[in-house]
């Protein structure tokens, strides 16, 4: 398929998101960066090549091009000309969405969920930065730091975002998806990320692992949606709520289809007018090499110093910095790949 690239969108630590046009005057997004540093591209490729669902950003194909005498990788996806749940929020001159608007964008997002999950894929970075917006609704985007629910690799993801188990160091599976969530909902609410009080990544990890406690759920909330949030954040991921099960929770129950409908052509869109998806953020993704083994509080430290990011005590596999140890991924665009930074 023949493409022209357009103008930037956003740029991460070392690709760039741009809108593209074909001859037909078709419009879609194009992730590139330069083929040996593509392996996460390709991995995120492998997974949107085998989805197809209304609540995950289309896969529309890849291909490598020659541009400045540079060989790229280029993963061309669906165009969500609203930008991220982030840009609608910052939109907003009270920086927050109302309960009706959260309720519809979660249904969306637990569908997608459940979706993903039903292939057996976690997609390990649920936040708002990765909920894309047009004027139907929203999905799920961004897999680069997607894994096989059985697959023994890193952890990763955004430490805000991060379920217990995960800042542990012990499982990242389905229900780690699912406490995001719960986090993303809060983000939606206040407008701010749901551990506001909190600055720095080995802050967060330690308070999310280890002090028992759950992101502050907002007062204004009803007692249906903070009971719906309760069920994303309870610590234990076995007790912790399913997609499945969420989807039959009252919180979405209460409103019927019409009521989505009007409130997909209804509530205010100014955001989705403006084609604003400039402002892609850069994840703070991390990587866990350590063993799963019952340990002393000074391992438990540096475990939480390695997966953080403490220059002295540990390697911080954030893509901005440092290499991450992805598995080698073969695409089926012109041959194998491989590369090491993240895209993000």
């Amino acid at each position: 398929m023949g493409w022209t690239r357009g103008h930037v969108l956003g740029h991460g630590s070392s690709a760039t998101v741009s809108t593209a046009t074909t001859a037909t005057g078709e419009t879609f997004a194009v992730k590139s960066v330069v083929v040996s540093k593509s392996e996460t591209l390709q991995r995120e490729q492998q997974f949107l090549s085998i989805l197809s669902s209304p609540y995950v950003v289309s896969y529309t194909g890849c291909d490598i091009t020659k541009e400045n005498k540079k060989m790229i990788y280029n993963l061309l996806m669906e165009y969500m000309p609203g930008g991220t749940v982030i840009d609608v929020i910052q939109a907003r001159n009270y920086g927050s969405l109302n309960e009706l608007e959260i309720a519809n964008y979660t249904r969306q997002i637990i569908q997608g969920l459940e979706y993903i999950h039903s292939f057996g894929i976690v997609h390990c970075d649920i936040k708002g930065a990765n909920i894309l917006v047009n004027k139907n609704g929203v999905k799920i985007a961004d897999f680069g730091c997607a894994k096989w629910a059985n697959e023994d690799v890193p952890f990763r993801g955004t430490p805000m975002f991060m379920a217990p188990e995960v800042a542990r160091g012990e499982s990242q599976g389905f229900k780690a998806d699912i406490w995001a969530l719960g986090c993303v909902i809060i983000e939606m609410a206040i407008g701010n990320s749901p551990w506001s009080n909190v600055n720095s990544p080995i802050s967060v990890l330690y308070k999310i692992g280890f002090s028992g406690e759950s992101p502050d759920i907002p007062d204004g909330f009803s007692p249906k949606a903070k009971d719906f949030i309760k069920k994303c954040l309870i610590q234990d991921p076995e007790a912790r709520w399913s997609a499945t099960a969420l989807l039959k929770h009252p919180f979405l129950e209460q409103f019927d289809h019409d009521q989505d409908q009007n409130f997909l052509t209804c509530s205010p869109t100014s955001i989705l007018d403006q084609d604003v998806w400039g402002s892609i953020q850069q994840s703070a993704l991390v990587g866990s090499d350590y063993n799963q083994e019952t340990c002393t509080s000074n391992s438990l430290r540096q475990r939480v110093e390695q997966l953080a990011g403490n220059p002295e005590k540990g390697k911080f596999r954030s893509g901005a910095e440092k290499e991450i140890d992805w598995m080698t991924i073969r695409s089926s665009c012109n041959g194998a790949v491989t590369g090491g930074d993240e895209w993000w």
